[in-house]
C-alpha cells in the first residue's frame, strides 16, 4: 500500500486551521496505511501552534511540527524533508487557507501512476488580481529561464513521488524563494508526458487577509529572476 504523505506549511491561520485539518485528515484517512497529514507552524504569531496540539489529539494521523519562520518556501521544503524521511511513497502539497478541496484529491490519487507529478490548474480563480498576477509573472520568468511554458507552475494542490522529491530536494538550496516552481521545473524536464495537469476549483481565502500586493509582487519577479538564474547554471 502506498505511503501518502500530506504537507500543509501554516503561518497564523488559527481561523482556518480546524476545517482545513478535518477535511485533510480525512484525505490521509482514507489513503489507508501509515499516512499521515503534516502540518508545519512556521513561527506563527497566532495561536496557530496551540491550536495544530489541540487538533492532534482529535486527529491520530495529524502531525504537527513547528519551526522558525521562514516564509511559505522554506516550510514546504521543511515538510517535505520531514515526509522523506518517514518514508512516504507519495507526497502531497496544499495550503492551509481553505482555498483547495479535499474532495478533488481522489481524481489525482487514482491517476498517480500516470505521471512523476501531478499538478492543479486553478480554474476560474478566486483569490484577488494580485495572486494571479503573480502566477503570470512566475510563468513567464520560467518561460524566459528555462525555455518551458507550464500551465500552473506554482499549485499548492501537487502530487509528487516521494524518490524523485528526494532527488531534486538535494539540488534546492535550504530556505529557497519558491521550491514549488523549481520543483516543477525539475518535472517538467523529464518530459512533459511526466507531469500531469489536471484541473482543479481555487476557492477565495476561507479566513485570513491576504498579504500580496504590486510592491511585493515586484519583489517576487525581480528575486524569482535572479534566483531561477543562479539554478539554470545549477542544473548545467
Amino acid at each position: 500500500m502506498d505511503k501518502l504523505m500530506i504537507v500543509i506549511p501554516a503561518y497564523n491561520e488559527q481561523d482556518n486551521l480546524p476545517a482545513v485539518v478535518e477535511g485533510w485528515h480525512a484525505v490521509a484517512e482514507a489513503a489507508g496505511g501509515e499516512s499521515r497529514l503534516i502540518v508545519v507552524n512556521d513561527g506563527s504569531k497566532d495561536r496557530t501552534g496551540e491550536v495544530l496540539k489541540e487538533l492532534a489529539a482529535r486527529f491520530p494521523r495529524l502531525v504537527p511540527l513547528d519551526k522558525p519562520n521562514g516564509g511559505h518556501g522554506s516550510a514546504c521544503l521543511f515538510g517535505y524533508a520531514h515526509a522523506v524521511s518517514q518514508g512516504a511513497d507519495f507526497v502531497f502539497q496544499t495550503d492551509s487557507d481553505g482555498q483547495t478541496l479535499p474532495s478533488e484529491f481522489p481524481e489525482f490519487w487514482d491517476r498517480r501512476s500516470e505521471s512523476d507529478a501531478l499538478i492543479g490548474v486553478r480554474r476560474g480563480r478566486q483569490d484577488g488580481f494580485s495572486r494571479k498576477v503573480v502566477n503570470k509573472v512566475l510563468k513567464l520568468v520560467v518561460f524566459v529561464v528555462f525555455g518551458l511554458w507550464l500551465s500552473d507552475i506554482n499549485t499548492p494542490f501537487r502530487l509528487m513521488r516521494a524518490d524523485l522529491l528526494a532527488e531534486y530536494l538535494k539540488r534546492i538550496p535550504e530556505n529557497y524563494n519558491l521550491p514549488n516552481v523549481i520543483l516543477t521545473v525539475l518535472f517538467a524536464r523529464r518530459g512533459k508526458d511526466r507531469v500531469l495537469f489536471l484541473p482543479i476549483t481555487f476557492r477565495p481565502r476561507q479566513a485570513g487577509k491576504n498579504s500580496i500586493n504590486l510592491k511585493k509582487i515586484s519583489r517576487i519577479g525581480l528575486r524569482a529572476v535572479q534566483d531561477f538564474s543562479k539554478m539554470r547554471k545549477a542544473l548545467r
